[in-house]
């Protein structure tokens, strides 16, 4: 866990308070996904401010939080080498949104799958820190943003939401700022997340229309997909041996999490992509 306490955020930095916030939910349990929410903050501050005085103050006690974890988790790979760093975020971020998915689908809802939908899209932001989003990472943020919005609307005026991907015209609300609920963002201390300390302000204001997430997009396959067979000779490139070392990457980052189906999901793409040369 960060030691340091940060001071006050200064409000040009409103944007990034829950992911902040999102790191220190995750300090004890996921210490390399607070990392990493972290530096999302750091760099997208960096980005917003950072020669006012005060937002410079912010940014240098952020950086000392950020050198103290890279020293206490200096073994770990998955700091150290940013691949695995990457599957290891994006991961949990896909475990966060399966378990919201799952219970919508299953017409479960409550406020702790509207916050694991929300943040999961906190951490879809973070990924960015290791490059541009890919497409189905892109939809399945603004459908986790979305479904959040959407599911917290319906429970706030008594409605009974609708399961699973359907589509919906302007989809917001607005609800006031209780900023008093972020003070213990700047204490050091960490809040679990529980269904009931949910603040409806996690959410911003949203507005999706008729988001389309493909057929099995929104989880892994229960089967193995067929993979094809090698009608000839592939050459492959120094980009397609990366890639497909990223794949299986992923998979181990899954096993972590006794993940198997995401697992076989990220092989079957290396493996196609060294059989086929194509993804």
């Amino acid at each position: 866990m960060a030691a340091t306490a940060l001071p006050p955020l200064p409000p040009q930095f409103k944007s990034i308070q829950h992911h902040l916030r999102t790191a220190q939910e995750l300090d004890k349990r996921e210490p390399v996904v607070a990392y990493y929410c972290r530096l999302y903050a750091m760099q997208t501050g960096m980005k917003i401010d950072s020669k006012t005085p005060e937002c410079r103050k912010f940014l240098s006690k952020l950086m000392d939080q950020l050198e103290a974890m890279k020293k206490q988790f200096g073994d770990n790979e998955a700091i150290t080498q940013e691949i695995v760093g990457s599957a290891h975020v994006e991961n949990y971020a896909l475990k966060m949104f399966l378990y919201a998915d799952n219970e919508d689908r299953a017409g479960q809802f409550h406020k702790n799958m509207i916050k694991s939908f929300y943040t999961a899209s906190l951490l879809i932001d973070v990924l960015t820190v290791f490059g541009e989003l890919s497409e189905e990472n892109t939809q399945h943020r603004k459908y986790a943003r979305w479904k959040a919005a959407y599911i917290h609307n319906c429970l706030k005026n008594g409605e009974t939401p609708q399961p699973g991907p359907i589509g919906m015209e302007g989809e917001s609300f607005d609800v006031e700022r209780e900023e008093a609920g972020s003070s213990s963002l700047h204490s050091g201390t960490t809040q679990p997340t529980s269904s009931s300390t949910y603040e409806a302000n996690n959410i911003p204001t949203s507005n999706y229309t008729g988001i389309h997430i493909p057929p099995g997009a929104h989880a892994p396959a229960n089967t193995p997909a067929e993979v094809p067979h090698n009608t000839g000779e592939v050459r492959l490139t120094p980009e397609d041996f990366a890639r497909a070392q990223k794949y299986c990457k992923y998979a181990g980052s899954a096993l972590q999490y006794e993940d198997v189906s995401t697992a076989v999901q990220n092989l079957q793409k290396a493996l196609k992509l060294l059989i086929t040369g194509r993804e």
